[in-house]
């Protein structure tokens, strides 16, 4: 990563324009752990018989791109592909770079900020999470509609952003757009929304946290996303965060918190999340 993280992101995706064929994308769609299958289900979704030359789909490693870190975490896949999905372009990213992986904040946003410099104008983040509000079950996707930071960290903090770009001190006020929330709401009736907590990681958090954090008004807790809505909204992207409710938080079931649950939840919910973005995409990027 160069010590300018904006020019970084320019010329990752310069290179994902040159190894996918497309000068642009419109949207993109970070997944959480265990939804790769997703990005199979979304492609499933919108394929057709005889794909043109420019609703090609495109894979391509992380590592290629430059500024992406290897991921450590089982159910994170180091590939994006570029998804044509109605009358928009997606860039889905399998897999996410986490603070507790030993990554600076620079290359956990780095893909936010590559698909901002690749053309996107909206961002769908994901993630798996574990359940505060007592009304959640394991397999639902929750809408964020606000969050808390607990990471101590921003993707703001230290030099001022290059000539160009927004000032660092950017609103977050409606942080998760309600148009894009709306949007899939009507894709979605059922779909309900949740304030979700961001805390550092690796390790899960202890009952009298989860107490802590029901009580600061987190319906779901998890250890990513946050920073990623923050440099995205900075970069002007409209953000549509969902959560896949993958175990309850810790306190809430006697059984205990393990990850390859949270992994084995968010496959078999995949495909039914895979469908729900088909559904959301085409609208997201107008």
């Amino acid at each position: 990563m160069t010590s300018d993280p904006y020019a970084a992101a320019q010329a990752s995706a310069a290179t994902l324009a040159l190894l996918t064929g497309q000068d642009r994308h419109d949207v993109a769609v970070v997944l959480g752990s265990g939804w790769a299958p997703a990005a199979d289900a979304l492609a499933a979704a919108t394929s057709t018989d005889r794909p043109s030359e420019s609703s090609r789909t495109a894979e391509v490693a992380l590592p290629e791109l430059g500024g992406f870190p290897e991921p450590t975490v089982a159910g994170h896949v180091a590939m994006a592909r570029s998804v044509q999905v109605g009358p928009v372009r997606v860039l889905v990213f399998l897999g996410r770079a986490h603070l507790y992986e030993g990554h600076p904040v620079e290359s956990v946003v780095h893909g936010v900020r590559t698909a901002a410099a690749a053309g996107c104008r909206a961002i769908v983040l994901t993630n798996a999470a574990g359940g505060i509000n007592e009304s959640y079950r394991v397999g639902q996707p929750v809408l964020l509609s606000d969050h808390l930071n607990l990471t101590g960290r921003s993707p703001l903090a230290g030099p001022n952003p290059p000539d160009g770009y927004g000032s660092r001190f950017v609103d977050l006020s409606q942080l998760y757009s309600p148009r894009l929330r709306d949007l899939a709401r009507r894709a979605d009736p059922s779909l309900v929304e949740g304030v979700y907590a961001a805390l550092p990681g690796p390790h899960y958090e202890t009952p009298a946290e989860i107490r802590m954090l029901r009580a600061a008004g987190a319906d779901m807790v998890g250890m990513s996303t946050a920073l990623e809505a923050i440099a995205a909204r900075h970069l002007g992207l409209e953000v549509l965060g969902i959560s896949l409710i993958t175990n309850p938080a810790a306190g809430l079931s006697a059984a205990g918190l393990d990850h390859a649950e949270v992994i084995a939840a968010g496959q078999a919910a995949a495909e039914s999340i895979g469908t729900l973005l088909g559904q959301i995409l085409p609208g997201v990027a107008s």
